[in-house]
């Protein structure tokens, strides 16, 4: 089998080194040459919305995937006409709009904060009366790890943080007062016609400067909030007729969920799976694409994953921890970036 990955870094990385073993092949959709995933596959080497690369791409694959949501919805449907793509275009057009998954978690029964389009001058006014003096103000598309995106705080100005972030469409959201922050992660597919659903452990995050630094598995309440995300997480890949990871982020306050966004695709705070569970999330997203049975989520052992941010350490001294696991992406240092993680098994 021959899968194609719109993407071709870290995850792209990781999802080909879970689908070797199981006999697959890997070709990645990828401007850059030198990403992380091309030591595991061939890379067409253009841009996503390229239809002369899109066509080579499409060639002679089973089916296709993507590695991230800023994928354009174009690319997607344009592959959709000659081979199947999964998750569809529908996840991907919801997550890549805030007000849009917004709108979508209420009529799925989700919690979420109260909200405002920003879209002219002439809606900060109106936002500021539904969302009120303190709250973040957010690009309503291609927005990850902290970017695009201020905190405002009373006596901050509105219209300031707008015009920082460009005057692009945004949304203005309550800011939340939580005790955590927490993400399920679940894998849907269909065999023989019948969909098959299962749910990892409930993580608990850490971010610093709105990248996530650390994630914990299980949290440290246990499964008190645990069944509530999974019926929510159920609920929208059921809408979606999701087919892959799909991860949902809540703030968790109480026994109450708040979903902040979703991502229907492997996730960085499902890293520890690779270790920590029966069956990692990048061979389950494998397995759910292809129409193959799901494989175990059951946790292993307790884990904490800590992302590499900037800087590498030095691998002698990672590698001499008990029960340590270092992944690193093959990606130069620079300040913010992800270089990789390291995943302690308890």
């Amino acid at each position: 089998m021959k899968v194609g990955i719109v993407g071709g870094g870290q995850l792209g990385r990781m999802l080909a080194l879970a689908g070797i073993p199981l006999g697959m092949r890997f070709r990645f959709l990828e401007p850059s040459m030198s990403c992380p995933a091309a030591a595991l596959g061939e890379v067409i080497g253009t841009p996503y919305d390229d239809p002369e690369g899109l066509v080579r791409f499409a060639q002679n694959l089973s089916v296709a995937t993507y590695e991230f949501e800023n994928v354009p919805t174009a690319t997607v449907e344009f592959l959709q006409q000659s081979l199947g793509v999964h998750p569809g275009a529908k996840s991907l057009q919801i997550a890549q709009d805030r007000i849009q998954e917004k709108h979508f978690f209420k009529e799925c029964g989700l919690g979420v904060q109260a909200f405002h389009a920003v879209g002219s001058s002439a809606d900060l006014p109106r936002a500021l009366e539904a969302v009120g003096p303190v709250g973040v103000l957010k690009t309503r598309r291609l927005g990850y790890d902290g970017k695009g995106q201020r905190v405002i705080r009373n006596g901050d100005s509105l219209e300031s943080a707008w015009i920082a972030l460009g005057k692009v469409p945004c949304i203005y959201e309550a800011f939340v007062e939580f005790e955590r922050e927490v993400s399920i992660i679940g894998v849907r597919t269909r065999v023989g016609g019948k969909p098959q659903v299962a749910f990892y452990e409930l993580c608990q995050n850490e971010h610093v400067s709105g990248i996530l630094h650390q994630t914990v598995v299980p949290t440290p309440e246990g499964d008190r909030l645990t069944a509530l995300a999974r019926e929510q997480a159920h609920a929208v890949m059921e809408r979606l007729d999701h087919v892959g990871v799909l991860t949902i982020e809540f703030f968790a306050h109480g026994d109450t969920l708040t979903a902040n966004e979703m991502a229907p695709r492997v996730h960085n705070s499902g890293h520890w799976t690779i270790e920590g569970a029966q069956t990692s999330q990048f061979e389950n997203h494998l397995r759910a694409i292809a129409g193959l049975p799901l494989g175990s989520t059951a946790l292993r052992a307790p884990c904490v994953m800590t992302n590499i941010v900037g800087t590498l350490p030095t691998t002698a001294t990672v590698l001499s921890q008990p029960n340590a696991h270092l992944h690193l992406y093959g990606k130069a240092p620079r300040a913010g970036r992800k270089l990789g993680h390291i995943t302690l098994v308890g």
